[in-house]
């Protein structure tokens, strides 16, 4: 059975056919529009911080190394971790990841922001002016403290802390300044403790660790706050990691931290989660003052839910298509891939068993005919009594013309020569019959051979 054989259907039947197959590739089709990915988008919108902070100049580094791979990355300048989650809970606002701080979410509100990966610690140091030591935040009260701009970092984990210890704006008096502007303020004594929530790379932490007057301060109750906010983690200073020929800190601190995070809607595309993935390990996966080499970027849950696809990758690295192709090819071949195995599914199993549904089509058509003969034969060999034998013969020619009509294959063109030798047989059994001949030799020779057709 060949190919070739669908010419010898009837018009109908190749209709039907070619309707079948048609229905069947629409729906291959269908199914893998229906549960593809749409292609990654080449712009995203990456909510930072300020511009004197290490937000910011973090989003320069993604931005350049996305860049590699022909992704834009526009920088939207923002206060801190705060606003960067209210514009992520924004379908509307544009943002599409940002760095968001670990405290700040609350649910089930922002269940639909997702973790994509923890980047490093972001510390609250709490800077004050060399006069009284505290040892607890509730000896900051009726102090003058800086605590960061609403909306940022410093500014909510303050609050935070703040109202555990009953230090509130009834008490102490609060002023809410950005990073640079606090610490100008603390050196010119307009405050009397400034809190920085940032990492330690940050210049005006750094600069303010390294400032003769100023201290750093060591939490005393770092353990009760890392049980009491599961989002909170108590970190120790050693004596001179600052600077060791000063010998900043003096003696260990205890710091309290929370974890800084990328985060994005959870509609953002699987290509684009690897791509921010890959560079987070580029730029955080260093060893660095608060963290040992290989920590971050992680996975393990601070306080969002985390993305399933940036914790397979984190696991598993990036698909093969993606190590070894550019960005944009590799994801126009995963889409390719995605509607083309489908089909290929449909396709394959059509062009292998078609032509045995044809053939089994062909033969149906012919053993039909061989089935009536059966019939017809045995009947003209049992019969008793008075012979119906123009009966017989009319049956024969209905067959006969029947049979004649078969358009058939030149692969089933000895068979259907052969059901026509048969046809003949049984004629002459007929009229051996009516004329009284004995049938017997008639009978078993068509008998058999219509038996062995049948058991074909």
């Amino acid at each position: 059975m060949t190919w070739q054989d669908l010419a010898w259907l009837a018009r109908g039947s190749r209709i039907r056919l070619a309707i079948a197959v048609f229905v069947l590739l629409a729906t291959a089709v269908l199914a893998a529009s229906h549960f593809r990915e749409p292609a990654p988008p080449l712009h995203i919108v990456l909510a930072s911080g300020l511009e004197d902070g290490l937000l910011h100049q973090y989003a320069q580094r993604y931005k350049e190394i996305l860049a590699r791979h022909g992704v834009q990355v526009e920088e939207r300048i923002t206060v801190g971790p705060g606003e960067n989650l209210k514009l992520l809970e924004d379908p509307h606002s544009g943002v599409d990841v940002g760095f968001v701080q670990g405290g700040l979410a609350t649910f089930p509100q922002d269940n639909d922001i997702e973790m994509l990966a923890s980047l490093y610690y972001v510390a609250m140091w709490i800077i004050y002016r060399d006069t009284e030591t505290p040892t607890y935040i509730s000896d900051l009260r009726g102090r003058r403290i800086a605590v960061g701009v609403k909306g940022s970092g410093a500014f909510v984990l303050s609050e935070t802390l703040f109202k555990l210890n009953h230090v509130t704006s009834d008490n102490t008096t609060i002023v809410s300044l950005g990073n640079s502007a606090a610490l100008i303020a603390l050196k010119a004594g307009e405050v009397d403790a400034a809190v920085f929530v940032d990492g330690a790379e940050a210049k005006t932490v750094w600069f303010a660790l390294n400032e003769p007057n100023l201290k750093l301060f060591s939490f005393g109750h770092a353990d009760a706050y890392a049980r009491l906010l599961p989002y909170i983690v108590k970190l120790t200073l050693p004596p001179g990691v600052i600077n060791l020929a000063r010998n900043i800190p003096e003696k260990e601190v205890a710091l309290i931290a929370t974890k800084e995070m990328l985060a994005a809607r959870n509609d953002l595309h699987p290509a684009l989660i690897g791509l921010l993935i890959d560079a987070a390990k580029e730029i955080h996966g260093g060893q660095a003052l608060l963290r040992k080499s290989g920590e971050f970027p992680g996975t393990a849950r601070v306080d969002l839910p985390v993305s399933s696809h940036a914790d397979e990758h984190s696991r598993f690295g990036s698909p093969f298509l993606y190590k070894y192709l550019p960005f944009w090819v590799a994801a126009l071949v995963e889409r390719a891939f995605i509607i083309v195995l489908p089909i290929a599914a449909v396709v394959f199993p059509v062009v292998h068993f078609l032509p045995q549904f044809l053939r089994w089509r062909w033969r149906s058509r012919i053993y039909r005919w061989y089935r009536e003969l059966a019939l017809l034969e045995r009947e003209v060999a049992t019969h008793r009594g008075e012979l119906p034998s123009e009966r017989w013969l009319r049956d024969l020619d209905r067959i006969e013309r029947s049979v004649a009509r078969i358009n058939t294959p030149a692969g089933y063109a000895s068979e259907a020569y052969t059901l026509r030798q048969h046809i003949d047989f049984v004629r002459d059994a007929v009229m051996a019959r009516a004329n009284s001949v004995p049938t017997e030799n008639y009978v078993g020779n068509t008998g058999d051979a219509v038996d062995r057709r049948l058991a074909d």
